[in-house]
């Protein structure tokens, strides 16, 4: 339970003493004035309004309780919306940092990917990334804003393997809508370059697999025919096997092999307006109800108090009909109780305005100190780009006893700094060690958080690998496996089955795997077995 006013609660227990003394004052005054005329009309004063200063008194407490705001009980809110069914697939694969067109093409398809999010406020959104083989990283929701964070922070770095998979990238999107039983028309949207190694054929039966679902496919190109070398992290160019380096071209021809198959819709490459033109293209399709729960704060209860003070003042006015009307009265005209309405960062937040909402939660968490109001702060101020101040709300609400609240703190908080550390060069390397900290917090309360893993890997893979062992040459042994987390053994840790231990383990080794394999290729220099890796 929580309290909106905790003072008020000391301001309800003194008025109800004043109140209830005053009715007690008062009434011995009236039967001394009642003796005075006579002693029947004494004792008869004496028989009525026994009850009346417990009643006032329990009238003046309920009602200081309610405006108090006090809440409890946990409950979801059902958003409900007129929605199409739409999966993002996005390609991360390295060939995307190819400069052919401003400032990149992997910006350019994530610069449409948030207007598409911005454009349909309403739908139901997903999204894919991919590179040799997809990641889900946002099932259907109607929560945008969740799906916006994860497409700021996509990266060909955050894929285990190199090359591109178009055709599992489609075959995951239809498992997804094949999963949707609410919303209307099911769409995919495919922003890639067309580079594929998966070939013509394979892309075809893809295509033609969407088609089949009844699913419509948009694909969004990007790049140029001519194509443009790939950079890397060091200020070189990406080089192939052989040491020439790789030059990426827009594949046209495998991209209208895709969207032949799937009688989908190709956006033209030189459109001014990409988002318009998809946004165009989908407005054929048919809407229909979809519903999406959302977990809300402890629920308001002033109201029972306030239910309460009103039927001991309906008792009174029953029994008393002088005072009580008139406090009657002035009860029902005070309007509804603050602690009901939403609070101020919530209305600003319902109006788009993201920096007054933050200001404003961060006003509220000051105020009361709850574990909810320093969250919401905290989220504000990462939506809105203000990382010092999201960390420092967020590591509080950490401490919630809220399970709940206290993984979604974590995994904010990890993100957070997960965002700032890819802005901060300086200490970058600080922040990612604490984010991959926190966000491995998080997946101890809650291992199948598929977006905490995704965020987890992200962070660990982003840390500088270890220096290998040796003082270099061909016989160098791979480096060691990183030290376990602070306080871990070989058993679990307390409070953690064997199962979740199990998976936080596996999501640490296979970024561990990934690495090695990685170093062994630089040192091999070889053709890898999977293929191209851009």
């Amino acid at each position: 339970m929580s309290v909106d006013r905790p003072l008020l609660l000391l301001v309800a227990a003194l008025a109800a003493l004043l109140i209830g003394g005053l009715a007690v004052w008062v009434r011995r005054r009236r039967i001394r004035a009642a003796e005075g005329w006579s002693r029947a009309l004494g004792e008869a004063a004496r028989v009525h309004g026994r009850r009346s200063p417990w009643l006032l008194a329990g009238v003046a407490l309920f009602a200081g309780i309610g405006l108090a705001g006090p809440r409890w009980g946990n409950a979801e809110r059902m958003n409900e919306s007129r929605a199409l069914n739409l999966v993002l697939v996005v390609d991360i694969s390295r060939s995307m940092l190819a400069q052919d067109v401003a400032p990149d093409r992997l910006s350019r398809a994530l610069g449409v990917g948030r207007r598409l999010v911005q454009d349909h406020p309403g739908d139901r959104l997903g999204l894919i990334a991919f590179a040799a083989r997809p990641y889900l990283l946002a099932p259907l929701t109607l929560d945008q804003s969740a799906l916006a964070m994860q497409l700021d922070a996509l990266d060909p770095e955050v894929a285990s393997e190199g090359g591109s998979g178009v055709a599992a990238a489609l075959e995951q999107a239809r498992a997804v809508l094949g999963a949707a039983v609410e919303g209307g028309d099911k769409a995919v949207i495919l922003l890639t370059d067309g580079e594929s190694f998966e070939g013509e054929r394979a892309l075809a039966a893809a295509g033609a697999a969407v088609r089949g679902d009844g699913v419509t496919l948009v694909v969004v190109p990007v790049g140029t025919p001519e194509g443009a070398r790939i950079p890397t992290s060091d200020g070189g160019w990406h080089q192939d096997a052989t040491g020439v380096d790789v030059v990426t071209r827009r594949r046209d021809d495998l991209l209208e092999a895709i969207v032949g198959a799937a009688n989908g819709v190709l956006i033209p490459p030189d459109a001014p307006d990409p988002a318009g033109e998809v946004r165009r293209a989908l407005a054929r399709l048919e809407r229909a109800t979809a519903r999406d729960r959302a977990a809300a704060e402890r629920v308001p209860r002033g109201w029972l108090f306030a239910l309460a003070a009103a039927a001991l003042l309906g008792v009174q006015t029953l029994s008393r009909r002088s005072a009580a009307l008139a406090v009657l009265a002035l009860v029902c005209g005070g309007g509804t109780l603050p602690a009901q309405r939403p609070s101020t960062g919530a209305q600003l937040l319902q109006r788009g305005d993201t920096a007054g909402a933050g200001a404003a939660f961060l006003a509220e968490a000051r105020r009361r100190g709850s574990d909810t109001a320093w969250f919401n702060a905290g989220t504000a101020a990462l939506v809105a780009g203000d990382y010092p101040t999201a960390q420092d709300a967020l590591a509080r609400a950490t401490v919630s006893l809220d399970p709940t609240l206290r993984r979604l703190a974590l995994y904010n908080l990890g993100t957070a700094l997960l965002q700032q550390a890819r802005r901060d060069t300086t200490r970058r390397d600080t922040l990612l060690a604490a984010a991959a900290s926190h966000l491995r917090s998080a997946l101890q309360l809650d291992p199948g958080d598929a977006a905490a893993k995704f965020n987890y890997e992200l962070a660990r893979r982003l840390q500088p690998p270890p220096p290998p062992a040796g003082g270099g040459g061909g016989g160098q042994s791979p480096p060691p496996p990183p030290p376990p987390p602070s306080g871990a053994s070989g058993a679990p840790r307390e409070g953690m089955s064997e199962a979740e231990a199990e998976q936080v383990l596996g999501a640490m080794e296979r970024a561990e795997r990934a690495t090695r394999q990685e170093l062994a290729r630089r040192q091999r220099r070889g053709q890898p077995p999977t293929g191209p890796d851009w």
